[in-house]
């Protein structure tokens, strides 16, 4: 299933990056994760993450994710690795002079087994879409707040 997603945030370029960089954080906007920790030392790129979900705001699984692409300030690249796995990226594009950005968050998710699992997240899809949406209104509420 395929999910794209756009927004544009009213703060400069460098503003959302800090935000969408500090995983620790991630808790504060988005309301299906109850926490992130990095695995290992790495960071940026190659940097492997345990990421608790929450499902309706239940916590319920520990899903994996690593930094497959790292770009300050405009691109971040992710795989799920979990129960839910697949390629996700996220990219800011300049707008309005530079005292805007154009949030894009595409997601490309996959669930076992094949064909139950595609029903699933077919019959989850507007949750997410909800809860994206969510998300991007209280990275932009952060941003703008400094």
């Amino acid at each position: 299933m395929r999910l794209e997603l756009s927004a544009v945030i009213p703060a400069p370029q460098g503003r959302v990056w800090g935000i969408l960089a500090d995983w620790e954080r991630y808790a504060a906007w988005m309301p299906d994760v109850a926490w992130v920790r990095p695995i290992g030392p790495e960071r940026g790129e190659g940097m492997e993450l345990a990421v608790r979900t929450k499902v309706l705001g239940v916590p319920l699984v520990t899903d994996r994710m690593r930094v497959t692409a790292m770009e300050p300030p405009s691109r971040m690249a992710i795989e799920h690795s979990g129960l839910v796995s697949g390629p996700a990226e996220w990219t800011l594009e300049p707008e309005g002079g530079g005292s805007s950005v154009r949030f894009v968050w595409i997601e490309h998710l996959r669930m076992p087994p094949p064909l139950l699992g595609d029903l699933a997240l077919w019959l989850y899809r507007p949750v997410l879409r909800l809860t994206f949406r969510w998300s991007m209104r209280n990275l932009a509420r952060l941003a703008q707040q400094g």
